[in-house]
């Protein structure tokens, strides 16, 4: 990686947004690697939160990805349902994280974020979510929604 440009790493990451910005953070956080971490990408949540540009939603998908180790990790669709079914009550992403890992058992929580997010992107849209799709309707009690198809 360290031999690429910052213009060949743009090419290459251009339809995720802030791309530039984004290039040369992972440029900077394999030097951090290397330097600090034996050119290894560490298995623990404090480390990888350490790295620049890397919050708890990376940190934690790295986690449970690259390592199959135990993580939460809170997207805007995870953060949504969890609060639109009830089963949080939360403000915050990281409030949902935390009261996730309070509440669901840890043998869920690394398939907890793949099955919300597909979830979200198909059925449980953050506006008019589609309700009389979803298989989950009878026993959801559509916190927060408005207006649903």
């Amino acid at each position: 990686m360290l031999q690429l440009t910052p213009r060949q790493i743009e090419q290459a990451i251009y339809p995720v947004g802030f791309y530039r910005t984004k290039a040369r953070t992972i440029l900077e956080i394999c030097r951090t690697l290397i330097d600090q971490h034996a050119a290894r990408v560490p298995a623990d949540l404090d480390a990888l939160l350490g790295l620049k540009g890397v919050g708890r939603k990376t940190a934690n998908l790295v986690l449970t990805q690259g390592f199959r180790l135990p993580g939460i990790c809170v997207d805007t669709h995870v953060h949504r349902i969890s609060n639109r079914w009830g089963y949080v009550r939360t403000r915050t992403p990281l409030a949902t994280e935390m009261a996730l890992r309070r509440k669901l058992p840890p043998q869920y929580w690394i398939e907890y974020n793949d099955l919300l997010v597909a979830f979200g992107q198909t059925l449980c849209h953050p506006v008019s979510p589609w309700c009389s799709r979803c298989p989950v309707a009878d026993c959801c009690p559509r916190r927060g929604v408005a207006r649903s198809r």
